[in-house]
């Protein structure tokens, strides 16, 4: 029997406190994809919506998939570009009927008038086709999980990696328990508990420290617990004013999951224990530039992670003032990726290769806040359309695309000047351009984490600077006005 299956994907990780709006020509930018495009760009990658394609060969599944979107992190999705997302979901109901639902979404996406658009979806999905078609849904790892996720959908999955090198594996434990559940051998029910914690998890890094002691402790208790068939532990994302952000325990159980509350009470008691416990230490500017003025023999470079203009925590990664610093400690063979900067990038791509441009870089979208711009003098080396396939362990056989690119060289560095922003965490962000940055002696990327998947094994040092982006780990800079509270750090030790 060919079972038909509705399979999407929605994907944001909302930064609140961003000015900048999240709108459809950003998912484009991006990933934007329908009904037979979603196969062809997918199809052998290392996605959830990849595992997807697979779980269709695997168990003859007939799948309808009407969008997959996702948009880099940012502020929130204005109301009519989220009807248009939600809608393709919706309208594909009129497809059915349906055997089952498989959705890939993040847990942290938030529109003008939606602090849970994950949840919004779902009651939508709930409405259309009734409360007995089984819904599997796949999460990052820094979801928000609301109760209303767990309690509309029968199967949640969340990444249990950070960088997210598992979300294909994520993608197709989520469509084995789909199937299991429409064979009639489980029943599943999913449940969130959170606790007084707002950060916490070590940000959700699984390269030892406490998210992986926990990880570890969720199997063992899955093991000891039969009718408990999965436990998601997400770190959740600070940088979202809504009631559910923070961590939180999700088990999805055979029958009701709310009798593992016990379960669920012992991690979070593990969470509340480890919200202090961070593994990365932070570094000021005049730190990182003191580093990269060493002498080394090593051959490697030294990774410098702007991590608070992160744009894969809803930076708006045209911040300058790690490249300013570069350039004014006169660094000599270093990259610089990126700096989003439509105007700038068209002026250097429009004055063509080898030509000389003087010009204000970056710091535009939210000057008052984080500029002033960077006058550079520099020459344009290269200019490309900025597309590329991802390499890496992280999205492999991905397309991803920078927009209209210049590569152009400031005194020691050569600086990425891109059409749209993105985190760097694949060496083909630079390889695409013309550099390889494991001959470079200093690479400064736009990213928290994500990076270290391919970028660690090929340095001889890491290091986070801190910028004083929008991604600040000084929750306090910002007013919280929908979380919960008390919670911790913002109101106790």
């Amino acid at each position: 029997m060919n079972r038909r299956i509705l399979s999407a994907e929605i994907s944001h990780e909302t930064n609140t406190f961003s000015i900048l709006p999240t709108t459809l020509s950003l998912y484009k930018a991006r990933r934007y994809y329908r009904g037979e495009e979603i196969a062809k760009a997918f199809s052998g990658t290392r996605t959830e919506m990849g595992a997807h394609l697979d779980a269709a060969k695997k168990f003859g599944w007939k799948l309808v998939q009407p969008i997959a979107a996702a948009a880099t992190p940012g502020g929130k999705t204005p109301a009519e570009d989220w009807a248009h997302l939600s809608e393709a979901v919706i309208e594909a109901c009129q497809e059915g009927p349906f055997d089952g639902v498989l959705l890939s979404l993040h847990g942290a996406m938030a529109t003008e008038d939606q602090d849970d658009a994950e949840g919004d979806l779902l009651r939508r999905l709930r409405e259309k086709l009734g409360p007995e078609v089984p819904i599997a849904i796949s999460l990052d790892i820094h979801a928000n999980v609301s109760d209303a996720m767990a309690r509309l959908a029968n199967i949640v999955i969340a990444y249990r990696t950070y960088p997210h090198i598992d979300q294909y594996e994520r993608g197709m434990e989520a469509a084995d328990l789909l199937q299991r559940t429409m064979n009639g051998e489980i029943r599943p029910r999913s449940m969130a508990w959170r606790g007084p914690v707002l950060e916490g998890l070590d940000y959700g890094r699984t390269q030892g420290g406490p998210m992986s002691r926990i990880l570890a402790h969720a199997d063992q208790l899955r093991e000891k617990n039969p009718g408990v068939l999965a436990i998601s532990v997400c770190a959740g994302f600070v940088w979202s004013d809504i009631p559910d952000a923070g961590p939180s325990v999700t088990i999805t159980a055979n029958g009701d999951a709310s009798r593992f509350q016990g379960v669920a009470e012992e991690l979070m008691k593990d969470i509340w224990e480890t919200r202090r416990e961070i593994t990365v230490p932070l570094y000021s500017l005049q730190e990182a530039m003191a580093e990269a003025g060493k002498e080394t023999r090593e051959g490697r470079p030294l990774i410098l992670a702007d991590f608070t203009d992160n744009p894969g925590s809803g930076g708006y990664g045209d911040s300058v003032r790690l490249l300013e610093a570069i350039i004014r400690a006169n660094l000599n063979n270093a990259a610089f990726g990126c700096v989003p900067d439509p105007e700038a990038a068209q002026k250097f791509i429009s004055a063509g290769v080898g030509r000389e441009v003087k010009i204000a870089l970056g710091a535009k979208i939210d000057p008052q806040t984080y500029g002033p711009s960077l006058m550079v003098q520099g020459t344009v080396e290269k200019v490309t359309d900025g597309v590329f396939i991802a390499q890496g362990p992280m999205s492999k056989g991905v397309r991803l695309s920078m927009g209209p690119t210049a590569v152009v060289r400031c005194g020691g560095v050569r600086v990425l000047v891109t059409t749209h922003n993105m985190q760097v965490y694949d060496l083909q962000v630079f390889q695409s351009q013309g550099i390889d940055p494991r001959t470079c002696s200093t690479v400064a990327v736009k990213s928290w984490h994500h990076f270290r998947a391919a970028f660690e094994p090929i340095s001889r040092k890491v290091m986070l600077a801190d910028s004083g982006g929008l991604a600040s780990r000084d929750l306090k800079r910002f007013t919280y006005r929908k979380i919960r509270r008390p919670i911790y750090p913002l109101d106790m030790e």
